[in-house]
């Protein structure tokens, strides 16, 4: 336990002047009371991968192409939040050709083109199909019908 000297005062109820911290000048520091909006402690369940149109890396590599200036390059990379292998990666794509033809491409599995001589036979296969089956069943009634009859 510390003992305080005897000439010592302390203000256990200074109201808003004992809650701020004292200032330089003398003067007291207003009172924290609440604070502002306290971001929010969830974590995502899964991060969410950043996806770039080709127009974008396109417009990037152009901006990246005309700084010319020591730092100019740094500075679109940290305004951007882009990593320098991007660039690299997408100047890559860019001499390939690559990012030409991403721009009018869909995402997911690509049609396959169907030769017209396969229609033509899927066609042809159905239509056989139902003509097997009606013959199947003019051949069960010639079946049944003279049992009907009572014939021996």
């Amino acid at each position: 336990m510390i003992r305080m000297p005897a000439g010592v005062e302390i203000d256990v109820v200074g109201g808003a002047e004992a809650e701020g911290a004292r200032r330089a000048t003398g003067a007291f520091a207003p009172p924290i009371t609440s604070r502002a909006s306290a971001p929010d402690p969830e974590v995502p369940a899964k991060a969410q991968r950043r996806r770039f149109p080709a127009e974008y890396r396109l417009r990037i590599l152009k901006q990246a192409d005309a700084c010319k200036k020591p730092g100019e390059l740094g500075a679109l990379l940290r305004r951007e939040g882009l990593y320098s292998s991007l660039l690299t990666n997408w100047r890559r794509q860019r001499e390939q050709g690559a990012l030409r033809e991403m721009r009018g491409r869909r995402r997911g599995p690509k049609p396959h083109p169907v030769d017209p001589r396969v229609k033509q036979l899927e066609t042809e296969n159905r239509r056989l199909q139902r003509k097997l089956q009606r013959a199947e069943t003019i051949i069960t009634l010639q079946k049944k019908l003279p049992r009907s009859w009572g014939s021996p």
